[in-house]
């Protein structure tokens, strides 16, 4: 049974350019739902029915006590792999067809403001080192260009043009857009102090090709990244909660927040549908309307949120204590 497995995850790696990180995910869940069989002593996959999944999946629910979205995801692999048995004609029918999967509630990206990123940005230059000068150089870059944090330190060396301004991004699979992306001057200076004194430093090797490295001269890996990220939210004072993606979601924002248009941060984004992009549009519309809500004189919430204030509040209160109040 596990060599049709690794058939399908083949298959999803070379015919659809699957990520390797999706990859593992789908070989963790599928060998999840393996040893779930074998413990029925199940020997092939026609021998799988409609009750063993409802049984499989209502498990993962009360049992393991997953989240819905943890669960989903499983139900989508199993789902995956015996429609490619059915295509395959491993199997004649598939048991999976009407199985339901839990609804998941859509969360919107989160991001942070830009007076959040400034402080952010700001605290590895207070780090004078060959550390804080990758550091500096590695957030510049993330937010300049809202790559993906598999994307940023899969860079190397010759994917930066910092005489013009641009890195290239590659991407991790085909369904992630190679594109060059513009780079602001400050992410340039950072990325240009980073290569003169701080890079040179780290390297052990010096044909070392990746841009970003550790301190024993090796790619960054995701992890580093994140804990990099960590330990300078935690300097700069910043309550909310922050991940290697907050910079790329906080990018999209503040882009169409500027005035971008959606089709453009699509592509420096590399997203291969709008509608993955329109989700920040959605953001920017809300804090356009808290901006409106806030500023315009007849906005609703702001003029008569305020008479009813101050109906209830001066009455015992001060005249200079009540002009002073905020509709917050």
């Amino acid at each position: 049974m596990n060599d049709q497995i690794e058939a399908f995850l083949t298959s999803l790696m070379e015919e659809k350019g699957y990520s390797s990180n999706t990859i593992v995910a789908y070989r963790n869940d599928l060998s999840q739902f393996d040893g779930y069989l074998q413990g029925l002593q199940l020997g092939a996959w026609d021998e799988v029915t409609p009750q063993h999944l409802v049984t499989y999946v209502d498990g993962l629910r009360h049992e393991h006590e997953y989240a819905s979205a943890t669960v989903a995801r499983k139900v989508a692999a199993a789902k995956s792999f015996f429609r490619f048995l059915v295509n395959n004609g491993v199997l004649s029918q598939d048991p999976s067809e009407k199985l339901d999967s839990p609804k998941v509630r859509k969360y919107l990206p989160t991001s942070i403001s830009e007076e959040e990123v400034e402080r952010l940005l700001r605290a590895p230059t207070l780090n004078h080192s060959v550390r804080g000068l990758r550091d500096a150089a590695l957030l510049e870059l993330l937010y300049a260009t809202g790559m993906r944090v598999s994307e940023i330190v899969a860079l190397d060396v010759s994917d930066l043009d910092v005489q013009n301004g641009y890195v290239r991004c590659r991407g991790e699979s085909s369904h992630y857009r190679e594109r060059e992306i513009p780079i602001y001057r400050r992410a340039v200076e950072a990325l240009q102090r980073y290569l003169e004194a701080g890079r040179k430093e780290l390297v052990c090797d010096e044909q070392e090709p990746a841009l970003f490295v550790n301190h024993r001269g090796n790619r960054l890996t995701r992890q580093g990244l994140w804990l990099i990220i960590k330990k300078y939210v935690s300097e700069s004072g910043i309550t909310a909660e922050v991940t290697p993606h907050t910079l790329r979601h906080s990018f999209a924002t503040h882009l169409l927040n500027g005035g971008a248009d959606v089709r453009q941060v699509q592509g420096l984004l590399g997203h291969a549908n709008v509608s993955t992009t329109q989700v920040y549009r959605q953001i920017s519309q809300e804090r356009l309307r808290e901006v409106y809500d806030e500023a315009h004189p007849r906005a609703l919430d702001r003029h008569v949120g305020a008479e009813r204030r101050a109906e209830t509040a001066c009455t015992d209160t001060p005249r200079r204590a009540c002009g002073n109040q905020r509709n917050l």
